[in-house]
C-alpha cells in the first residue's frame, strides 16, 4: 500500500509511493483542493497536464450538493468530475470547527444546519464512512473533532476521547463494508490533541493501535504560532509507524510544507495557491508577487522564465495584471494554474533531493533564496 523509497540522511524527509485504486502517488505530494468536485477555475485535463498526482474533495460539501446518491449514480466521484487519478476525501470534520455556529456535537455525531439552505443534516462516524464509500474516493478520512487554538487541556482531553471513539466506530463500519467494491479504498484516521504534547502522543498511539492505512495530522494551521505547529508535528510523527503515510491537513506555505517534509510528512493540501492565485498573487522561487501592483504595468516578462506552465510560456506579467484589474476570468485561471504548477514542481524537486540524499541542503537554498528585488540589484 505504501512503499518507503528513500529517507534523507540529515532529516526525517521521506520519498515514497502510495498505491491506490487509481494508480500510484509519488510522495511527498501536494493535493490541489477540489472541495466541491472541482479545483476552482481549472479542468481535470489541466490538472493532469501540470502533473497533479492526487486531488482532494470534501465529503461535507459534496453530501450537501449535489449529494452522494447523485454522485454514486454517476459512477462515483471520478466519473462525475472527469478525473482519472487518485482522490482523497476528507470527512467534514474541519467543518465541525469552521461552521461552529451551525452545528451541535454530541457523543454519537454532529448535527449541522446546512450553510446552503439551513436544512438539518446528521453526520455520524458510520454515515461519513458510507458517504465516502458512495463517493468512491481512493482515500477516505474518519470523522473527527477539530478545536480552535488555543483550547485548554480539559477541553482537548474530551475532544481526543471523542476522536478516538469515533475513529474506532469508523474503522468498524469501514471493515464491515469490505474492500470498497470496484477498487481499493484506504482509510486514514486523524490525530488531534491541540497544542498539548501528551494529548497528541496519546491520540497518535491510540490510533496506531487500531492499525489504519494512514494517519492524518489535524487541528493545526488554525492560528497557532509556527513553532507550536512544528513541535506538534514532530511529536506526532515520533509516534506514527514509519511504514504508513502521514498527511498534514491544511498546510500551507511552501516554507511550511518544506519544514514539514523535513519532519517526515508525506502528504499535503491547502487552498492557499488557488485562493491567492484568484487574487492576483503568484508564487516564485523568490517569494510571492502581487501582480496587481503598479510596477507590473509594463513588465513584459513572464512570471518565471523557468516555469513550464502555460501562463509563463505564453503571457506576460503586464497582461496578467491587466486581466486581474479588469476582473477577467482568464486571469484567475492563469495565475491559479501557475501557482499549482509551482507547488507540484516543488514537491517533485523535494522528492528528487531526498532520493539523491541532499534534501536538507536543497531545502535551505529554497527557503533562503533572495527576493526578486535583491536579484535585480
Amino acid at each position: 500500500m505504501f512503499q518507503l523509497i528513500s529517507q534523507d540522511p540529515k532529516s526525517g524527509a521521506r520519498a515514497g509511493v502510495l498505491n491506490t485504486g487509481h494508480g500510484p502517488v509519488e510522495t511527498p505530494v501536494f493535493m490541489p483542493v477540489g472541495t466541491q468536485g472541482t479545483v476552482k477555475t481549472l479542468t481535470s485535463e489541466e490538472l493532469h497536464q501540470i502533473g497533479a498526482g492526487m486531488i482532494l474533495g470534501n465529503t461535507y460539501h459534496l453530501v450537501l450538493r449535489p449529494g452522494e446518491g447523485t454522485i454514486k449514480k454517476a459512477g462515483g466521484l471520478h466519473q462525475f468530475i472527469g478525473w482519472t487519478g487518485p482522490i482523497l476525501t476528507d470527512s467534514g470534520g474541519y467543518q465541525v470547527f469552521s461552521l461552529k455556529v451551525l452545528r451541535k456535537i454530541d457523543p454519537d455525531g454532529v448535527t449541522f444546519a446546512s450553510h446552503i439552505d439551513g436544512s438539518r443534516r446528521r453526520f455520524t462516524p458510520e454515515s461519513v464512512i458510507q458517504a465516502q464509500r458512495d463517493l468512491g474516493s481512493d482515500v477516505a478520512v474518519v470523522l473527527d473533532e477539530c478545536l480552535p487554538y488555543p483550547s485548554d487541556a480539559e477541553r482537548v482531553r474530551k475532544s481526543v476521547d471523542l476522536t478516538l471513539q469515533w475513529a474506532n466506530r469508523s474503522l468498524k463500519a469501514f471493515r464491515e463494508k469490505g474492500d470498497g467494491g470496484e477498487h481499493l479504498q484506504l482509510l486514514f484516521s486523524v490525530v488531534q490533541g491541540g497544542a498539548h504534547p501528551e494529548l497528541r502522543r496519546e491520540c497518535a498511539r491510540g490510533l496506531v493501535s487500531l492499525d489504519f492505512d494512514g494517519y492524518t495530522i489535524g487541528g493545526l494551521s488554525v492560528g497557532e504560532p509556527k513553532g507550536v505547529m512544528k513541535t506538534m508535528v514532530e511529536i506526532v510523527n515520533e509516534n506514527l509507524p514509519p511504514e504508513k503515510p502521514r498527511y498534514l491537513m491544511g498546510v500551507g506555505t511552501p516554507e511550511d510544507i518544506l519544514e514539514a517534509i523535513a519532519l517526515g510528512v508525506d502528504m499535503f493540501d491547502c487552498v492557499l495557491p488557488t485562493r491567492l492565485g484568484r487574487n492576483g498573487t503568484v508564487f516564485t522561487p523568490w517569494g510571492k508577487l502581487n501582480l496587481k501592483n503598479a510596477r507590473f504595468k509594463e513588465d513584459f516578462r513572464p512570471i518565471d522564465e523557468k516555469c513550464p506552465c502555460y501562463a509563463c510560456r505564453q503571457y506576460s506579467r503586464a497582461y496578467l495584471k491587466h486581466l486581474h484589474q479588469a476582473g477577467e476570468i482568464l486571469g484567475y485561471r492563469l495565475t491559479t494554474l501557475h501557482n499549482l504548477t509551482y507547488y507540484i514542481h516543488l514537491m517533485k524537486e523535494a522528492r528528487e533531493a531526498i532520493i539523491k540524499g541532499h534534501f536538507s541542503y536543497w531545502k535551505k537554498g529554497v527557503i533562503e533564496a533572495p527576493t526578486e528585488n535583491k536579484m535585480e540589484e
